[in-house]
């Protein structure tokens, strides 16, 4: 488009000049397509980020082919008929001894019915009504002969949305607990949930923000005492100050997701890997990326790469002086550190030592949950709520993360707050999940579409530097981390590093979810892990098959790595580095930095 402004929203680099008989005809058509945006943007927002058509096109599929299905449609009355006598039998006065008469359990991770409060009738009643639509609608949505796989998840996930929205455990009726709490107090924590939600109508009908984080960094996390060493107009690198008199040799630099700010690991003094990481003698640099706001509407994929990964690796060799580094990145910030070294590996750049992968995917076909929000009609609407302020506000993704787990993050929490009258005070993890960033227009859109909807990196279509990258060409041996729980990056996608990467890697699946299963220091009771320790030439077992065949062993993962990264040091302990060097990497400021206080 000729017009400047609509080509700057664009990221477009056009410029102005068209001649005169043209502008007019630009401008208009720039107009109406403003106006479409703009009327898509309104909708995105009404909705949550989430697009109607592409959820009526996935039900106008599985509806037509539901209705084709006559034999679907039979097992689906056999299977409803199976149920109800299933249901009355196990509510019989001797079900114990009836063998066809077991409860059905909850799935592993549903808590809601786990208190024995409901094995008794009418709650017993309830519950398992709700078990067993749980199942006939699981059958109902899946298995229809012709539905494509994407609308076939679609309709699951959005089945599964509405059961957990009406879950007996969401209502003072036939929620025990919540009946027992009202009868101790008289109604008072009825009383106190209205007043709590009263209070949070008000706050989201003056802009519906998302919780302020109540730690703040520096003052009650991100403790880690080190200086700000480096600044661009990205980000912040933080140089940790060495806390031991010796230090390994290969210093390590931390590369976080831009979607949340860095601290998460330096929550608290007891968690924090960073703190843990420094007194094992380890130097440490970590990025704090700026929060964008519309003036970086158009910084792409590949500037986080050149202005982030590639200054601080400059950074980290000019102040350290050491020929070799170990590279650590956390979920987005794995897959930008994974693009960084395909195409250092491609320009001959040989400075990295090694890579950890946390949470972190390079193939994103098997991306879980989240890429259902990731089709053609969701992308682009998502565009059109980016492309007025220029970035993406961080109240849509925390809808959207809300979603995944909305039986957790959104019914039990109301359930909690506004029936049992418990208003939860915020802990170190759950105030930083408060403190999310925004996502500048070009970036977002790119990472969206590269990643989750066309799979480039994977394919070997993505470029970096005006030139193709691949993944096969990184050589270094790598530790990949995946977690068992993990909503956001699921362990069989993380899992594929074993076989996208042709080098030495190593493979652990952590107990606990895609945050809590991270941050598992060593003094954590439930800590868990399998491990692999692939190497070139070996076979590729399925991501079950390994995990049955392999050993559950105690304890956190941080100790496994410290001494994998230790192995791939080079030679003895020395004096640790300055901190900062030169007028370039002076140390201009204390840690956490200015970026991170960034709203």
């Amino acid at each position: 488009m000729a017009d400047g402004h609509i080509a700057s929203r664009d990221c477009s680099g056009a410029a102005p000049g068209a001649p005169d008989a043209d502008e007019a005809r630009d401008a208009a058509v720039a107009a109406f397509e403003r106006l479409d945006r703009i009327s898509h943007a309104v909708l995105g927002r009404a909705e949550g980020g989430l697009s109607p058509v592409a959820l009526g096109l996935a039900w106008a599929d599985w509806a037509a082919h539901l209705a084709l299905s006559p034999g679907k449609q039979a097992e689906l009355a056999w299977k409803a008929a199976r149920k109800a006598t299933h249901l009355m039998r196990a509510m019989t006065p001797h079900a114990e001894d009836d063998p066809g008469a077991r409860p059905l359990d909850p799935l592993p991770q549903d808590r809601r019915f786990k208190a024995p409060e409901w094995e008794r009738f009418p709650y017993a009643f309830y519950a398992q009504s709700f078990l067993h639509a749980q199942q006939w609608w699981h059958n109902a949505t899946t298995g229809v002969r012709g539905v494509e796989d994407r609308h076939e998840q679609m309709m699951e996930f959005f089945a599964r949305q509405w059961l957990d929205m009406v879950s007996p455990s969401n209502f003072l009726a036939t929620n025990p607990q919540v009946m027992a709490r009202t009868t101790e107090e008289h109604g008072a924590n009825l009383i106190r949930g209205w007043s709590y939600f009263a209070e949070d109508m008000a706050k989201l009908l003056q802009g519906g923000e998302e919780p302020e984080p109540t730690l703040i960094p520096g003052r009650d996390v991100a403790l880690t005492p080190g200086k700000v060493v480096f600044r661009n107009d990205l980000i912040e690198l933080i140089q940790y100050a060495p806390a031991t008199d010796r230090v390994h040799p290969v210093p390590l630099l931390i590369v976080p997701a831009w979607i949340m700010k860095y601290y998460i690991l330096d929550l608290e003094r007891t968690n924090s890997l960073i703190g843990w990481l420094v007194g094992q003698g380890f130097t440490v640099f970590a990025i704090s990326w700026k929060n964008p706001g519309e003036d970086h509407r158009c910084l792409g994929f590949d500037d986080y790469r050149k202005l982030g990964v590639m200054e601080a690796l400059d950074a980290v060799s000019a102040i350290t002086g050491a020929q070799k580094i170990h590279g650590l990145g956390y979920c987005l910030g794995g897959t930008l550190l994974a693009v960084a070294a395909a195409a250092m590996a491609r320009d001959g750049d040989d400075r990295l030592a090694s890579i950890t992968m946390l949470a972190a995917q390079v193939d994103f076909t098997e991306a879980g949950e989240l890429s259902l929000f990731t089709n053609e009609d969701q992308l682009a609407l998502i565009e059109d709520m980016m492309w007025e302020e220029g970035y993406l506000d961080k109240t849509a993704m925390a809808g959207t993360f809300s979603m995944l787990k909305s039986k957790d993050l959104v019914w039990s929490h109301m359930v909690r707050a506004y029936l049992m009258g418990e208003r939860e005070t915020d802990g170190a993890m759950a105030s930083w999940s408060h403190d999310a960033t925004r996502m500048p227009y070009r970036m977002h859109s790119e990472y969206l579409r590269r990643m989750f909807l066309e799979n480039d990196l994977a394919e070997g279509r993505m470029e970096a530097g005006g030139a193709p990258v691949f993944l096969q060409d990184i050589s270094v041996p790598v530790f990949a981390v995946a977690t068992e729980a993990d909503h956001i990056a699921p362990w069989h996608s993380v899992y594929k590093l074993t076989w996208a990467l042709p080098g030495e890697v190593t493979f652990a699946l952590v107990s606990g979810g895609h945050n809590t299963g991270i941050v598992s220091p060593p003094d954590e009771p439930r800590a868990k892990y399998r491990l692999m320790e692939h190497r070139p030439g070996m076979t590729h077992p399925g991501p079950e098959d390994w995990a049955a065949a392999n050993p559950v062993r105690s304890g956190s993962w941080w100790l496994r790595w410290a001494k994998w990264l230790e192995k791939r040091g080079e030679g003895e302990k020395i004096a640790p580095p300055p901190m900062g060097k030169g007028r370039k990497y002076r140390a201009c400021a204390e840690a956490p930095g200015a970026y991170v206080l960034e709203r």
